[in-house]
């Protein structure tokens, strides 16, 4: 044991011996600046790689399962809103119409398969899509139950209605709701990961950097030679690699900011079409209910209120043609609703009804069509520059991974052979 000793402590004194000897600190040099390169060079790639990845889930599934989530919600309310004025036209209703419910009820099918098809992503919607996929078969076939009293002209068709349109108010929006609550949130996540400031890329570029003219002044100071070819070297590639990450992650962050703002817009503008069409499906009920329906003009005032507060806010923050329109042509249903408010209270049935479903230019059907085309337009537009700023950004980032890898081997190697080169004098 004590041969054992002494044997230690002669290899730990050779061992110390060298770490003091300048072969030895050039060699445990060389040893730190390949481990911070490609340590560097491996934590930058990461992160450059997780705003690449939070850019594609945005690009590929964030957004399209947010607007798939918006467009089930949408046809909803409108089927609901659509139910209510076919029926109120008495008989068999407009062929128009009826191919607008269809649509309706086709669209929120298709896009409820779209959410669905995601769901191991966000499992906590579970029970919303059950309930949607659940439910919209029974809605359907109220609204179907009651079409067909309503054409044989049984008073019975009206209850029928107001049991299909309780269904969507109480069950199917609010679990529509839901849905796109939650990828609406996944949208806004996936943007905040991406669009982050690049601190952690500034700080390992620095600490990189750091190092580099560490080793340069010691080289310096031991060597009397003023630069070292392979250090220099190292550092112009780190340097370049530094503002290579830098520039594109602050071209990230620029334009997931104006993606946040777009993602802003087009979620406002798309809650004041639900907010639209919400109110366009009280103020039919309303007459559906022949005198009982001071509930469904309640709603239609609160759905009302929330849409002109939408509106504005919209306006305010992006006063585009189709934008400041849509304001116009609300105005004008506002006007329009007061006027079937008061031939329905003066008990003119008939007169109401025309001016809920008429082609007069003053009426409500035109000025709530003209509102919901142009909310459809200006929907599309902000949409389209969402997807634009996602596509700059994305841009933005490649070819950066591979880059940070290949400049941080060609670093490691630079910083080597620069090395090597002093280390071969004392051989």
């Amino acid at each position: 044991m004590l041969v054992d000793a002494r044997r230690n402590r002669g290899a730990l004194r050779r061992v110390t011996g060298l770490a003091r000897s300048t072969p030895g600190r050039l060699s445990l040099l060389a040893l730190l600046l390949i481990v911070v390169g490609l340590l560097v060079g491996a934590v930058t790639a990461t992160s450059v790689q997780r705003r690449s990845d939070a850019l594609e889930a945005l690009a590929d599934r964030s957004e399209p399962l947010a607007f798939a989530a918006q467009e089930v919600y949408r046809a909803m309310a409108d089927a609901d809103a659509t139910a209510s004025s076919a029926f109120l036209s008495g008989g068999v209703e407009s062929a128009a119409l009826r191919g607008r419910y269809e649509a309706d009820v086709a669209k929120a099918a298709a896009a409820l398969s779209v959410a669905a098809g995601e769901i191991t992503r966000s499992p906590e919607l579970a029970g919303a899509l059950s309930t949607l996929s659940g439910q919209l078969p029974v809605y359907t076939g109220l609204v179907e139950t009651a079409r067909a009293h309503n054409r044989q002209g049984h008073p019975v068709g009206a209850a029928y209605l107001r049991e299909a349109s309780a269904l969507m108010q109480t069950r199917l929006l609010p679990a529509a709701r839901e849905l796109y609550g939650v990828e609406t949130g996944n949208v806004v996540r996936d943007l905040e990961d991406a669009g982050s400031w690049p601190w952690l890329e500034f700080l390992l570029g620095a600490a990189a950097l750091a190092v580099l003219v560490f080793a340069q002044r010691y080289l310096t100071r031991r060597t009397n030679r003023l630069l070292n070819p392979g250090l220099v070297v190292a550092t112009a590639v780190s340097v370049i690699s530094l503002l290579w990450v830098l520039v594109a992650s602050l071209l990230v962050v620029y334009n997931t900011s104006a993606s946040k703002n777009e993602a802003t817009l087009v979620d406002l503008l798309a809650r004041a079409r639900i907010a639209t069409l919400t109110a366009r499906g009280d103020e039919t009920l309303t007459l559906v209910a022949r005198g009982s329906g001071t509930t469904y003009e309640e709603e239609y005032v609160a759905a009302d209120e929330v849409l002109e507060d939408l509106l504005g806010r919209a306006r305010a923050m992006n006063p585009t043609p189709p934008v400041v329109e849509a304001v116009e042509h609300h105005a004008r249903w506002q006007r329009a609703h007061r006027e079937i408010r008061r031939a329905d209270e003066a008990g003119d049935f008939t007169e109401a009804v025309a001016l809920a479903l008429g082609p007069d230019p003053r009426g409500a059907a035109t000025a709530f069509d003209a509102l919901d085309s142009k909310l459809v337009e200006a929907i599309g537009s902000a949409r389209a520059e969402l997807t634009d700023a996602i596509g700059r950004a994305r841009a933005g980032l490649r070819g950066v991974v591979p880059a940070v890898v290949v400049l941080a081997l060609l670093a490691a190697v630079a910083s080597t052979l620069g090395l090597w080169q002093r280390l071969k004098e004392y051989l």
